[in-house]
């Protein structure tokens, strides 16, 4: 009976894996490859750390979608009284959603067509990236939650796959690996763990996953489900992003590279063209995942927060997703890559909005509403801790803009 209990509970997967889909992108494989090639495994065990906080702020934000039964938008709106700080507020989730991803949305696009480029030599990347955008449309303008979850499931999947056999095709060393998980203090290049932890934990998450928990799970007694959705498929990202690093480690050290696809092409020479191929089509479901939740998250987040109806079928729905995929479709027509003034506005917005999203986050938690699903002593610790640590983050990200 316990056997088809847990049968059951890994069909409930869903939610949590949108949100690995979200935050595993061409940028999280960019900031993976580099910091594999510069730091080696030294840095393996901020991913850990990163990967731990991002499923202790996604287990709060699922619990809050299916006991409330609304997103996180929806909760600081009704939650904040004063009408001074609640349009503070609105504006600054709207503009840095809005802004910041619309710029990744480019880069999602961009990124995942030079993936695939490998494999189709003759077609422009430009091309690529305009098709991507109208399989995100199509996707997106069905409504159908349920398509749109297995779809990107499947692609997860997918993505995790390719990584790990890379992985398994490298020549490893398992004590430096290991040692690679021991927190070390010395000789830090701070930045690059602010990039670690900067592309996992991400803001805009936290409303994507409220809201798709609270679509996905109708009844309080699915918590147990949403838990373990979310530590299941979170730490699948988490053992993706850290295979990125390891293959980079491994077979890259010393090359400098600067996008996702100089992984695929360093790889080449030193695993073959097959262990090239396979991270060119994980790079492709990676740019493909996030095309499709960026838009998403951004219509949840806008809609929740102004008190839009979230129906995915309603106008106000998919108006917003569709401006953001297509302006990402306009700057890749004009400038045939990411935008550099855009890319450093979104960064800007996403270093304000996580530190900010995350203490309403914890204040939506703690509020009397949720009763006996309130968080304990330990939810709180944790959140405060790693609520420190985005703060760090925020300013480490302005200084490092600036």
């Amino acid at each position: 009976m316990e056997k088809k209990n847990w049968l059951h509970r890994l069909k409930n997967i869903g939610p949590g894996a949108i949100v690995v889909a979200a935050f595993i992108g061409p940028g999280t494989i960019t900031v993976c490859s580099s910091t594999g090639a510069s730091y080696g495994y030294t840095l393996l065990w901020v991913l850990l750390f990163a990967t731990i906080a991002t499923i202790i702020f996604q287990e709060m934000a699922a619990r809050l979608g299916i006991v409330t039964k609304m997103g996180l938008g929806e909760n600081i709106r009704e939650k904040i009284s004063s009408r001074t700080i609640k349009a503070i507020v609105s504006v600054i989730v709207v503009m840095a959603i809005f802004i910041g991803n619309i710029a990744y949305e480019t880069g999602n696009m961009t990124g995942g067509a030079m993936g695939i480029a490998t494999l189709l030599p003759h077609v422009p990347i430009s091309s690529i990236a305009i098709v991507m955008g109208i399989i995100a449309m199509i996707l997106l303008f069905s409504g159908s939650y349920q398509y749109i979850e297995k779809f990107l499931t499947a692609l997860v999947f997918v993505m995790a796959f390719t990584f790990i056999l890379t992985t398994f095709l490298s020549k490893l060393d398992w004590s430096q690996i290991i040692a690679g998980f021991i927190p070390s203090f010395y000789d830090v290049d701070w930045l690059s763990v602010v990039g670690l932890v900067g592309t996992t934990v991400v803001p805009y998450n936290l409303f994507l996953h409220s809201s798709s928990a609270a679509q996905r799970w109708q009844h309080k007694e699915d918590l147990k489900d949403a838990r373990l959705d979310t530590v299941l498929s979170i730490g699948l990202g988490g053992i993706v992003s850290m295979c990125i690093v390891i293959v980079s480690a491994t077979n890259c050290a010393g090359i400098e590279i600067e996008s996702a696809n100089d992984l695929s092409l360093a790889l080449q020479p030193v695993l073959g063209n097959f262990a090239s191929y396979l991270v060119s089509i994980g790079l492709f479901a990676a740019g493909l995942t996030s095309t499709i939740t960026a838009p998403l998250a951004t219509a949840y987040a806008t809609c929740g927060i102004l008190g839009i109806d979230q129906d995915m079928k309603s106008i106000q729905f998919r108006s917003i997703w569709f401006i953001v995929i297509v302006c990402g479709m306009f700057f890749i027509l004009v400038n045939q890559s990411t935008p550099t003034e855009l890319i450093l506005i979104a960064q800007v917005a996403n270093a304000i909005i996580l530190p900010i999203m995350a203490i309403f986050l914890m204040y939506c938690m703690n509020h009397p509403q949720l009763g006996q699903y309130r968080n304990h002593l330990l939810s709180n610790l944790a959140g405060i801790m790693v609520l420190f640590i985005t703060i760090v983050l925020c300013i480490q990200n302005i200084i490092k803009i600036i």
